[in-house]
């Protein structure tokens, strides 16, 4: 779990009422939620880590999207980019992502809702998914690994904004929080991960 005293590096973007509606969540909700920081400039502090929890899976198949056949639950495309704490972009860098499905369970038996992918030469990712359910204790989140090349892996998780379990769940963190809009087709979401990478 991240140490909450820490200063935290986020790129967070305040979410609309009317996305929040659409994931059920009130204006009330928002209203009544955490007050969010100005996102700091690069070079502060890389992306907070956090716990890889009992359902990480090595060996994930490689994809962009995780979405299946007869998949249930609302699209959301997640894109961004991987950066060093100078903001240089990390090409290559691999980001493995696991989640729940939308009744909050997550697939321990197979692959679903489990893929990595390799940021492109401009270090940027797009993982196309659904948003996850939610289960006891939680709130809602994506788990993520992102690594440079060469160099020691970030496990951290990120979460939506405007979640009424974001204030309940002890290991939530507004430095990781996604930045959420609609889409056509459902929503999106960005994100940018800071690695304290040496080289790459």
């Amino acid at each position: 779990m991240a140490d909450a005293k820490i200063h935290r590096r986020g790129f967070l973007r305040v979410l609309g009422v009317p996305a929040a509606v659409a994931l059920g969540v009130t204006s009330d909700a928002l209203a009544q939620g955490p007050s969010l920081r100005a996102t700091p400039s690069c070079g502060t502090e890389p992306t907070p880590r956090q716990t890889e929890g009992p359902y990480f899976k090595p060996a994930s198949p490689r994809r962009t999207s995780l979405l299946e056949p007869g998949m249930f639950g609302a699209k959301v495309v997640v894109s961004g980019r991987v950066l060093s704490i100078d903001c240089k972009p990390i090409v290559r860098a691999l980001i493995d992502a696991w989640q729940a499905d939308a009744r909050g369970e997550y697939d321990n038996a197979g692959f679903t809702l489990r893929g990595h992918q390799f940021t492109d030469e401009s270090g940027r990712y797009q993982l196309e998914t659904i948003v996850p359910g939610l289960y006891p204790g939680r709130t809602r989140h994506i788990h993520v690994k992102v690594q440079a090349p060469g160099q020691p892996a970030l496990t951290t998780q990120l979460y939506f904004p405007g979640e009424p379990q974001n204030r309940r769940d002890s290991l939530f963190d507004q430095a990781l929080l996604l930045s959420l809009q609609d889409a056509a087709d459902g929503k999106a979401a960005t994100f940018d991960f800071v690695l304290r990478a040496q080289s790459f």
